[in-house]
């Protein structure tokens, strides 16, 4: 995968996530922090400092490396305005993903994640060789169900209990992309 940052819409970039990210991913998680809260896991205030994302970084470049991740930042100029990343990859007969991401709040509305998932559905499909990528959404979000629509992912069923965001398990629509 190139390392060169790639237009997903005017004014965002799109690239491969760098060991040297750390302070700037810090900074557009304490901007987003209660813009994500209903969307993510709780998160330790250690999640939110750089040293806390020096660790992430870390653990995500050692999955890339075994070939089980790809993280990707988005950027506006320098600064980090979200996230897309594809978790959980397997070969074999299955060739699937998961995909998830966020953007910063003042980026919502503006195609920058159906932009962003249009490109990493090419990657994964013509560079890494997938047949599938999944994607799961709280009920409850419909932007994000909106998104995965926008890219062609179809609704595949509803998982009880999937995640636990916000401090609770909560249900999960599921979806899928088949790419081929």
């Amino acid at each position: 995968m190139t390392t060169e940052a790639a237009t997903v819409t005017g004014d965002v970039q799109m690239r491969l996530l760098q060991a040297a990210d750390a302070e700037r991913l810090s900074a557009a998680y304490v901007l987003n922090r209660d813009h994500l809260a209903p969307w993510e896991p709780a998160r330790a205030d250690e999640f939110f400092t750089a040293a806390g994302q020096r660790a992430v970084i870390e653990s995500k470049l050692a999955l890339q490396a075994a070939g089980q991740e790809v993280p990707w930042v988005l950027l506006a100029c320098s600064r980090i305005v979200g996230a897309i990343t594809l978790t959980g990859i397997v070969r074999g007969p299955f060739l699937s993903a998961h995909v998830g991401y966020w953007v910063d709040k003042d980026f919502n509305g503006r195609g920058v994640c159906s932009s962003a998932i249009t490109s990493v559905l090419a990657a994964a499909k013509d560079e890494l060789g997938l047949h599938r990528v999944q994607a799961a959404t709280l009920e409850h979000n419909t932007p994000s169900r909106k998104v995965l629509s926008r890219a062609g992912f179809e609704e595949i069923g509803l998982a009880p209990s999937y995640l636990k965001i916000a401090g609770s398990w909560q249900d999960h629509v599921l979806f899928q992309r088949i790419l081929e």
